[in-house]
């Protein structure tokens, strides 16, 4: 009768250490990482959880500065200068960017081909003949998707035409994949000009449409001395990292959708 005994406490022994390790190193390799600087990042993080960062939320980045030593300076709207005294890092908040939108087309511009008047969507409008009601396909749906989806309030419509904010808005990029249109870009906060139009169309095209709209003549790119414009497929692009800010394609454009931002 002992030795049975012994037997079943020495396979209880045996188990009882197998589950202890275990547990052990479950315990090491999934425990939460505490720091009580993760808390004090979080804090100066925008708490809009945008994901401009490109990380899930104001948590997960946070989390990432502390433990995985992530960029500290990918939130726009943060204290850059408070996280690098609590991380003891300088931290390079970067060129500050905001979203743009490149179209003029308002309703006092453009002409309207019907009356669709059945959404606040402009993805629905989308769907619908020309992209909507306004005769440019290319333009402005004016519904304002993208502010809905703004989590810092930075655009508004006026006049069925969205506009940006500059001073609220963070570059997080939201209102960019929301337009169904393609309208909204993401430049340099200090870009000195901007070119408001989207059009594909030729010259003849686009008149007939929007009193604002580029012709594409190519008179911006004759007259620029970096090389900063180029028309492609009929519209005037221009490229901010070689834009001087001399305002020659501003003066020389006919349909004056080149403009100076600040």
């Amino acid at each position: 009768m002992l030795v049975p005994v012994l037997i079943a406490c020495g396979v209880i022994i045996v188990i009882s250490i197998i589950i202890g390790v275990t547990l052990g190193f479950l315990s090491e390799k999934f425990k939460v990482r505490t720091d009580e600087r993760e808390a004090k990042v979080r804090e100066c993080l925008a708490g809009s959880n945008c994901g401009a960062c490109g990380y899930a939320g104001c948590d997960a980045y946070a989390k990432a500065i502390v433990f995985d030593n992530a960029d500290p300076g990918l939130c726009g709207a943060s204290d850059h200068a408070r996280i690098g005294e609590i991380m003891g890092v300088s931290v390079d908040a970067g060129t500050k960017k905001i979203a743009y939108v490149r179209c003029s087309g308002n309703c006092n511009k453009t002409i309207a081909n019907y009356n669709f008047d059945d959404t606040q969507d402009c993805r629905v409008a989308f769907l619908a003949p020309g992209h909507g009601s306004k005769k440019c396909p290319y333009g402005c749906c004016g519904y304002g998707t993208c502010a809905s989806v703004c989590p810092y309030d930075a655009i508004r419509v006026v006049d069925g035409l969205a506009v940006v904010d500059g001073e609220k808005c963070r570059a997080c990029g939201k209102c960019v994949a929301v337009c169904p249109n393609h309208l909204i870009e993401i430049i340099p906060y200090d870009a000195k000009y901007v070119v408001r139009c989207s059009s594909h169309n030729k010259g003849k095209s686009v008149r007939s449409a929007c009193s604002d709209g580029c012709i594409g003549c190519g008179l911006c790119m004759k007259v620029c001395e970096t090389g900063a414009i180029r028309v492609v497929n009929n519209l005037a692009l221009i490229d901010q990292e070689k834009c001087i800010g001399c305002g020659k394609c501003a003066e020389k454009c006919p349909s004056k959708i080149i403009i100076k931002r600040i």
